[in-house]
């Protein structure tokens, strides 16, 4: 993936792993509904074992988002984030934009699970289908 500029707000994407800043990622992630409680170890362990797309303005990384793969058939967008005082700025666009303009997702079956954002997901061709979807929920994330 190339690096992208958003050129409203001057906020870099990019899928450098050498960029992320884990204490910014833990704290956004720590102000959401879904990983408020994540333990630090998971959140760190979940990035290492994922595709990290990060939002940065100024050198400061100020969103994030994490995608599962196999790089084959399908993959999984999870934990979009936008630090609380950039949101409104575009930049959760910027990030999923960049996410499905990525040539190395671009052939595959993309899916999510979100319980409030379906709207902002269906613009990125991504489509509500509640009738196939099922989850199964470890005794951590109950």
């Amino acid at each position: 993936m190339r690096e992208r500029e958003f050129s409203v707000d001057k906020v870099t994407i990019s899928r450098d792993a050498d960029l992320l800043q884990i204490e910014r990622i833990e704290t956004m992630l720590h102000g959401t509904y879904w990983a408020k409680d994540r333990p630090d170890e998971v959140i760190r362990k979940s990035i290492e074992n994922s595709m990290c797309y990060g939002a940065y303005e100024d050198g400061i990384q100020i969103g994030f988002a994490r995608v599962v793969t196999d790089h084959a058939t399908f993959f999984y967008l999870c934990d979009v984030v936008v630090d609380k005082t950039h949101r409104g700025r575009g930049i959760g666009k910027a990030l999923l934009g960049a996410i499905v303009d990525d040539d190395e997702l671009e052939l595959l079956l993309g899916m999510l699970v979100t319980v409030d954002a379906q709207g902002l997901y269906e613009r990125y061709r991504l489509a509500c289908d509640g009738r196939t979807v099922m989850v199964r929920r470890s005794h951590r994330h109950r």
